[in-house]
């Protein structure tokens, strides 16, 4: 399955694999898809989905942000979420070089929203 990475081989690429391997491990049938291309990101974004979107990752020249489509919905009981928090419907973070994740609570958010999804 081709994977969204936006040419970067650097700290940004790196970090979306990370991303990407933890949201499988949460969900092994999470279905990753590369979408919205167009000539200012030919890459695209990556987006996972269950029942429904869970969230997209896209790379920008200083983050990697994660959104997720129905985030606003969910428990964040970390505060992982440092973007988008007026935002009705989505909430993102924002993952800047050097960041780490809290594991746990990142993969508690993927399997909360799989199962707003399939409810």
């Amino acid at each position: 399955m081709e994977q969204a990475t936006n040419g970067q081989g650097d700290w940004r690429g790196d970090m979306l694999a990370h991303i990407r391997e933890l949201i499988i491990q949460a969900e092994p049938d999470m279905v990753e898809e590369v979408k919205w291309r167009k000539p200012s990101n030919p890459a695209g974004v990556a987006a996972w989905s269950l029942g429904g979107l869970i969230c997209t990752g896209e790379i920008y020249k200083d983050k990697v942000k994660l959104t997720f489509a129905r985030g606003a919905s969910l428990d964040d009981p970390a505060g992982l979420f440092t973007s988008s928090l007026d935002a009705n419907v989505r909430r993102a973070i924002d993952l800047h070089e050097g960041d780490t994740i809290n594991t746990e609570a990142f993969q508690a958010l993927v399997r909360a929203a799989a199962e707003r999804n399939s409810s």
